[in-house]
């Protein structure tokens, strides 16, 4: 029996049903592995302590983690719950979408929220598995079509797709496509821009169907996207998550930084040439979803702000400036940079602590903070860039952002063999495990084994 299968069998759906909720550190998971032996096969115990320690890290994306099932590469390429309902809306009311490598289903419950029938395709048949599980739990409605196959063995052109061992009940006309390939060779992480099925292949499915979007690491180079087709770099909050190409079918600009959850959206644009001049008395550190899609100039137009270095991309203006696209500080200082004279302004400001941040200079950031000695009972942001081509130091005060809402607390784990599971998210019934899935989903089983190669 495989990992997939252990887990999906009643033993393995008990023990994790038990261990929902906890965490599972090392040290924890050695004890939690001695205290099931006799219980469970060894290899259930360390499959379901593997999957805990997977649940726990996925609830920074999901919201049903804990219901949830992953591999340790499908959870790292998976889009955030949040991200994948953004980049769903685009093929809202196109008709029949293709999720092609759909992984554990990050993006799958999403799209099938929003298109009538969607056709699942990996090539793995864990990550297949998983993302069924998943789409159960999510709750989403629409109708999945699993096939296990290399993607590049279907043709979705012409009025169906085409496969040598594509059930009969797949949906015809499929009139966009998803597709997130992978970007790890094994344990080793490609290089932006490189992937498997390669970017060149995936730009190429628009020649089959119109309609297509691609999720790409956000490092992607800008000159590998072709003319017609819009870039989107998608942060949550600060955190730069993902770059997504759109075709010309779906694109509605040339390049686009999109910040969750709100969903603020900042498009290129042409304008005049943004002034470059000193920084004066706010500094505007731009959302790192601005800066990779190179929308800084359309922001400093926007916010009447200028530069303080063509070649940098931080922003100054005269007054306070609110805005999701970045972060406002006030200047306290602004001056060349030279180590002994920032660290005599700042015992004189009293600056005990500081968030050291180096953008267009070199140097070694705990070695900087070590040699400037600070000593006082306040905090700054001390920022290391350039001015016309020189270092140059600004000591910075934060402008105070609104507080974050409460977190609610983690339930409590209750005992092996208990019936009720610690989340409260809908879980899929037994009759939805391994070997009912094509069954219940109306899918023949053939569907859903791995093709001959």
């Amino acid at each position: 029996m495989n990992e997939s299968a252990e887990l999906l069998s009643p033993d393995g759906q008990q023990l994790l049903d038990w261990l929902s909720g906890q965490e599972v550190s090392p040290d924890r998971a050695l004890r939690l592995a001695k205290e099931l032996r006799g219980r469970y096969p060894a290899s259930l115990i360390a499959a379901a302590l593997t999957q805990q320690s997977l649940r726990v890290a996925a609830r920074e994306k999901f919201s049903r983690a804990d219901a949830m099932l992953f591999t340790r590469a499908g959870l790292e390429q998976a889009s955030s719950e949040l991200a994948a309902g953004h980049s769903a809306r685009r093929f809202a009311d196109l008709g029949i979408v293709a999720d092609l490598c759909c992984g554990i289903g990050g993006n799958l419950a999403a799209l099938a929220s929003v298109a009538p029938q969607v056709l699942a395709v990996d090539a793995d048949l864990t990550n297949l598995q998983f993302a069924l599980w998943n789409l159960a739990v999510s709750g989403a409605r629409g109708t999945v079509t699993p096939v296990c196959s290399d993607v590049r063995d279907l043709v979705l052109g012409g009025r169906r797709a085409s496969h040598a061992g594509l059930p009969a009940s797949a949906p015809t006309g499929v009139a966009a496509v998803f597709i997130d390939p992978a970007r790890r060779a094994g344990d080793r992480r490609l290089r932006a821009g490189n992937s498997q099925p390669p970017l060149d292949w995936c730009l190429n499915l628009a020649t089959q169907v119109p309609a297509v979007g691609i999720k790409a690491a956000p490092g992607l180079p800008h000159e590998l996207v072709p003319a017609g087709w819009e870039s989107e770099f998608v942060a949550v909050g600060r955190d730069l998550k993902e770059a997504l190409l759109w075709s010309p079918v779906l694109a509605t600009t040339e390049r686009r930084a999109t910040i969750l959850p709100a969903g603020y959206t900042l498009c290129s644009r042409p304008g005049p040439p943004v002034p470059v001049a000193a920084p004066s008395e706010y500094l505007l550190d731009p959302n790192p979803a601005v800066t990779r899609s190179g929308l800084v100039a359309e922001l400093a137009r926007d916010l009447d702000a200028w530069q303080i270095d063509p070649m940098i991309a931080f922003l100054s203006a005269d007054k306070p400036v609110s805005t999701p696209f970045a972060r406002t500080l006030r200047v306290l200082e602004s001056m060349p940079w030279h180590e002994r004279h920032a660290a005599r302004k700042l015992r004189d400001l009293g600056i005990g602590s500081a968030d050291i941040r180096r953008r267009g200079l070199a140097g070694d950031v705990e070695q900087i903070h070590r040699r400037l000695g600070l000593r006082g009972d306040k905090s700054a942001t001390i920022v290391l860039t350039r001015r016309e081509g020189k270092p140059w130091g600004l000591i910075c005060a934060a402008v105070p952002a609104p507080a974050p809402g409460p977190v609610a607390p983690a339930p409590a784990p209750t005992a092996p063999g208990s019936a009720a599971p610690t989340s409260a998210a809908p879980r899929p019934t037994d009759a939805l495990r391994l070997r009912g899935w094509a069954r219940r989903l109306g899918v023949p089983a053939a569907a859903t084994e791995r093709r001959p190669d």
